[in-house]
């Protein structure tokens, strides 16, 4: 069993929904990312998303779309992206990571080599944001010969056709996408959320995660009594850039936003 699965089937047996956070590689420098990188478990993320700075983020928002220029200007990479996440491995071999992106750079790495080389740095999963069930057939195969989990996403316009051919090759978990628009933007109805993941569940037994618009620990914990897993990213981006600009501690704020979203996502299916 990966380690993706493992965490996410012991936390359903705890009854509680997986806290998910995205932090981008190298924002805005190779050592404060490491340090907030580093900090998410302890702060209370179940996994982590770490995004592999790419020069068109374009199913991202505003605050992901500067943490990725921040990241390329302090000279991020896939190369340096691998790098921290096996320097993240060296003290927490536990918590599951999901490299997350988009497949320029992994394509002109090679599919079957960047596999092999992600999970030897300890690389749990891939959300490749511009890749098709349809266009994924050369990067799945490595994918699952190293163990890799590839998660697909589906939105709120994928219909009871669509729905079988994105989860029939999923794993690890199924991605919601709350809103049809970019990350960091507006947030879907808790009516909407709740009748979405029951249509994805009809489709598949794999976890159902939900991201895209989810800013609080309100939120969050709404969002956890109905899904298997709470999505954030844009609001921990936010909170390190708008520190780093104050002239404070951009680890603190991030982690302190997500010690805010743990206590909601913990709490909200009772004891």
């Amino acid at each position: 069993m990966s380690r993706l699965s493992r965490r996410l089937q012991d936390l359903a047996a705890r009854n509680r929904a997986a806290l998910v956070t995205y932090v981008m590689g190298f924002d805005p420098d190779r050592a404060t990312s490491q340090a907030i990188f580093d900090g998410l478990p302890a702060a209370g993320a179940d996994i982590i998303e770490f995004g592999m700075p790419f020069t068109d983020p374009m199913a991202d928002g505003p605050a992901i779309q500067f943490a990725a220029g921040r990241a390329l200007e302090a000279g991020g990479s896939l190369k340096g992206t691998l790098e921290m996440v096996a320097a993240f491995r060296r003290t927490d071999d536990a918590t599951p990571v999901v490299l997350m992106g988009y497949y320029n750079p992994v394509y002109a790495w090679g599919p079957e080599q960047f596999c092999a080389d992600a999970a030897r740095a300890g690389v749990d999963g891939l959300i490749i944001v511009d890749l098709p069930p349809e266009e994924a057939d050369e990067l799945l195969p490595h994918c699952r010969a190293n163990g890799i989990d590839f998660i697909f996403l589906t939105t709120p316009t994928s219909d009871e056709a669509r729905l079988p051919v994105i989860v029939g090759q999923a794993s690890g978990f199924v991605y919601y996408v709350s809103i049809a628009g970019i990350t960091g933007t507006a947030s879907a109805s808790n009516q909407a959320i709740g009748d979405a993941v029951a249509r994805i569940r009809r489709h598949t037994s794999l976890p159902v995660c939900v991201g895209f618009g989810i800013k609080t620990a309100g939120q969050a914990a709404d969002v956890a009594r109905m899904a298997d897993g709470v999505v954030v990213g844009s609001a921990i981006v936010a909170a390190a850039a708008d520190a780093a600009k104050a002239g404070a501690d951009p680890v603190e704020a991030a982690l302190s936003l997500v010690r805010g979203l743990a206590a909601g996502v913990r709490g909200a299916r009772g004891a």
